[in-house]
């Protein structure tokens, strides 16, 4: 590993990883050279000392809001998406181990035969271990985005940032999928993101984040920039309180 990038600029962070990140290019389900990716990147964070918690989202396999829309119960409609975040919990977990990397899965939901339940003390000790926490299955409740329990989880964990890896390199004012023409920031306050309804994290989650002056780097989960982003990098969008920067 570069020199540059050996020593970090956050030692304890929250990465938040989106369901539909495991589908890769295929766009549902689990693509297993992506998730080997992801884990190549953890494990490149691991070597430089940071202690690393993770949250998955389920949107690869069930989205609770289009379940929803299509008829499903909104509570029953999240409970599945709740599921399907264990399932990539998994995948990760068994990528990261390959790569060497101790891990443990935690989750909200009581599944004792596949994972630990989610004890705040019981994840801080892991991290006092050198293990990575994987934090599967939400925050337990319907009507709570995976978004919102990344920043309650960082909160809890003490983390120091929110590391948000996307498909695009940042935050940007319009769908840069869609919109060639659509510009990035390098730089936002919670207040502009909620206030221009852009695409950072549901507003619950920016709320939380904004209350506790807890930053969010949104970036392009491609390899290196993981470590990157940790090394204090200038890469995607910084979301911030006025001043901090």
């Amino acid at each position: 590993m570069d020199d540059a990038l050996s020593t970090p600029k956050y030692k304890r962070a929250l990465l938040k990883l989106s369901g539909e990140s495991f589908a890769g290019q295929e766009g549902f389900g689990i693509d297993p050279r992506v998730v080997a990716s992801m884990a190549r990147q953890i494990a490149d964070a691991k070597d430089m000392g940071v202690e690393l918690g993770i949250v998955v989202g389920g949107g690869n396999i069930i989205r609770g809001l289009s379940a929803s829309a299509q008829g499903t119960d909104r509570t029953t409609a999240d409970y599945m998406g709740m599921l399907a975040t264990v399932i990539n919990a998994l995948a990760l977990q068994n990528a990261l181990e390959k790569e060497g990397v101790q891990t443990r899965v935690q989750t909200a939901i009581w599944m004792q035969e596949l994972a630990e339940p989610y004890i705040r003390r019981r994840a801080m000790r892991h991290f006092e271990k050198g293990r990575v926490v994987i934090f599967a299955g939400g925050t337990g409740n319907p009507y709570f985005s995976t978004d919102t329990s990344a920043a309650l989880r960082a909160l809890e964990m003490n983390a120091e940032c929110i590391l948000k890896g996307t498909r695009v390199d940042g935050v940007y004012d319009s769908d840069p999928l869609v919109n060639p023409e659509a510009k990035m920031f390098t730089s936002l306050s919670y207040i502009e993101v909620l206030n221009r309804g852009l695409k950072v994290m549901d507003s619950t989650a920016v709320s939380l984040c904004m209350d506790n002056r807890l930053p969010i780097v949104v970036f392009n989960l491609k390899a290196g920039n993981v470590v990157r982003v940790l090394a204090g990098e200038e890469v995607g969008t910084l979301v911030h309180a006025d001043g901090d920067i």
